[in-house]
């Protein structure tokens, strides 16, 4: 046993040295790991205040920049303040729009910018706060700036707040709008200016509407009476003598291009105030031309003028107003013949062109115009240097024509050569033909003539005017199963008319006491006159008069002055449906 634990000391000694080393090397490495570790720690931290050099020369850089910015910036006031509205800093539009340079003004409060009624409400406080609780204001008012002097500001103001959420201060950007404001102020007093001128205008068309209406009722009522006795001699027998015949015509011809005349005044002071209504349907042109050819032929055939109108193979229709068209055509071709040559010609024609509309052409072989008056054709009251010749005329009618045709959604031109002639033509929307009407409306009637019925039949015409009452009576005496009685004002004539429960009441509307109108509404209340039928006669020849009449309940409105033909008519209706509603 001694002898193998002498052999093995040798062994433990070489083992205790062995881990003894073992052990010096373990701290040797643990040392080296430390050391290690100490020099990744130094580079972590080099790097950091490395990089903290770094992002402050950045700050610093940028903070430079953005000085050189702010100051750059001459049309703008930015400036900071603190918590408390002290300003901070100060750019230089900041020093051009207040006038304080940066060293008057470092330190103060920015409430030396508004004037003392701003800073007794505590406007500048209030600001500030509505700021803080909303984050950012913009408002516009005047400021003062250093020398007194005020200018309209639009300012904005906005929180400046750490990382935190804690408010550091505010900025501020202010700029001039005094020049802005100056001239809003001056556009909004044009625009004042201009919405004076416009019911100026408005008020002035009002009152020329009304001055044509008035001078209409007062032309009308006395030519009346020049037309409605010239009638009544023309149609009475004996025959006049020719010297007589010849007086007459010319009243007739007089009085009825007077009366053309003041309906033309009233078709464009109509038009003019937007108040003409249109009643669109489809319309045959070759009944529309024939109509026309009815009323147009008599004055060609007296200077010896040849129409040719179209001869239509197929059905042709526009989309227009019956009336109105036939208007413009009678007007163009009236014209056509005024200004043609003895023995001359005027030709209609109607063709659909590549747009699919129709255009009607009237051509005549006048002496046509040169190119500088026809662009003075369509003006008002422009006659072209023809005020000195013989046809008579106002330059009113194409204006007239011009806006109609407008109306009807159309367009109207002319081509015009000196020797040859000229031709006027207008276009319309084509249009199909109309449904027929399958219901069975009956066969049509006609009035008779009054002087075929049998059975006296009465009359009470409402009139204040001596000579209109005068003029009707005569008219009525060549009809002797017509009696007439007469009242001079409206209180008068519905007294009458209870009294006597006349056939049929021919009542004026500008009478003493009440109106035609009141009148008329007191008789249809009556149950002993409801059933009567009123024919308005009234100077009143406004469209807006004739509408509201009919709207008012008049059986027929007729205007003066009197056509017999048509006031024999109207009366002979009138009397027709009382016998009907016998």
């Amino acid at each position: 046993m001694s002898i193998i634990q002498n052999n093995l000391a040798p062994f433990r000694h070489e083992c205790r040295a062995l881990q003894a080393k073992l052990e010096v090397q373990d701290i040797d490495l643990r040392r080296a790991q430390q050391d290690r570790d100490d020099t990744s720690l130094m580079r972590v931290a080099l790097t950091d205040i490395t990089e903290r050099v770094q992002t402050a020369g950045m700050l610093q850089k940028a903070n430079a920049n953005f000085g050189w910015m702010l100051d750059s910036v001459t049309d703008c006031a930015i400036y900071m303040l603190d918590t408390r509205g002290h300003i901070e800093s100060w750019n230089c539009g900041a020093q051009r729009i207040h006038g304080y340079s940066a060293e008057e003004i470092m330190g103060r409060h920015f409430s030396l910018f508004y004037g003392s009624e701003e800073i007794d409400r505590g406007q500048p406080q209030q600001e500030l706060d509505a700021v803080m609780a909303h984050e950012r204001l913009e408002v516009e008012g005047w400021r003062v700036r250093k020398d007194g002097s005020t200018f309209w500001a639009n300012v904005a103001i906005s929180t400046m707040r750490d990382e935190s959420g804690n408010l550091c201060g505010f900025v501020r950007l202010t700029r001039d709008f005094s020049e802005r404001r100056r001239h809003e102020q001056i556009l909004g007093e044009k625009n004042i200016e201009l919405e004076r001128t416009k019911v100026a205008a408005q008020k002035a068309n009002l009152a020329k509407s009304e001055f044509i209406s008035r001078m209409s009722h007062e032309v009308r009522t006395p030519l009346n009476a020049i037309l409605g006795f010239a009638q009544v001699l023309e149609s009475s027998l004996p025959r006049s003598s020719p010297i007589q015949s010849i007086g007459l015509q010319q009243i007739l011809k007089a009085g009825w291009y007077l009366l053309d005349l003041i309906n033309e005044i009233l078709d464009l002071a109509v038009i003019e105030s937007g108040k003409l209504t249109l009643s669109p349907e489809p319309l045959s042109l070759e009944k529309v031309m024939l109509e026309c050819r009815a009323i147009i032929e008599p004055q060609a055939q007296k200077r010896d003028i040849k129409l040719i109108f179209p001869k239509f193979t197929i059905p042709c229709f526009v989309r227009a107003d019956r009336i109105r068209l036939q208007e413009v055509l009678v007007n163009l071709l009236s014209n056509a013949i005024k200004y043609n040559r003895e023995q001359g010609m005027v030709e209609v024609t109607c063709a659909e062109n590549t747009s699919g509309r129709i255009r009607i052409c009237i051509k005549d072989n006048g002496m046509g115009l040169p190119p500088e008056k026809l662009s003075q054709l369509f003006q008002p009251f422009n006659r072209l240097g023809q005020e000195n010749g013989t046809v008579e005329g106002a330059g009113i009618g194409l204006v007239v024509t011009q806006r109609l045709v407008g109306l009807m959604e159309g367009t109207i031109g002319v081509e015009s050569a000196v020797g040859v002639g000229s031709e006027f033509w207008i276009e319309l929307n084509q249009s199909s033909s109309p449904q027929l009407v399958t219901e069975n409306i009956g066969p049509a009637t006609h009035s008779p003539q009054t002087h075929g019925r049998s059975g006296q039949r009465s009359l009470l015409y409402v009139e204040d005017n001596p000579a209109n009452l005068l003029l009707v009576e005569q008219i009525i005496e060549s009809h002797p199963h017509v009696n007439m009685l007469s009242a001079r004002d409206g209180n008068h004539g519905v007294a009458l008319a209870r009294a006597h429960h006349p056939d049929v009441i021919l009542m004026d509307i500008n009478l003493p006491g009440i109106s035609g109108i009141e009148a008329m509404n007191i008789l249809r209340k009556d149950q002993t006159t409801k059933h009567i039928p009123i024919i308005a006669l009234s100077a009143n020849a406004m469209l807006r008069d004739i509408e509201n009449g009919l709207e008012a309940g008049f059986f027929r409105y007729l205007t003066k002055p009197i056509k017999i033909d048509e006031f024999m008519s109207a009366l002979d209706g009138a009397l027709e449906f009382v016998e009907k509603g016998l």
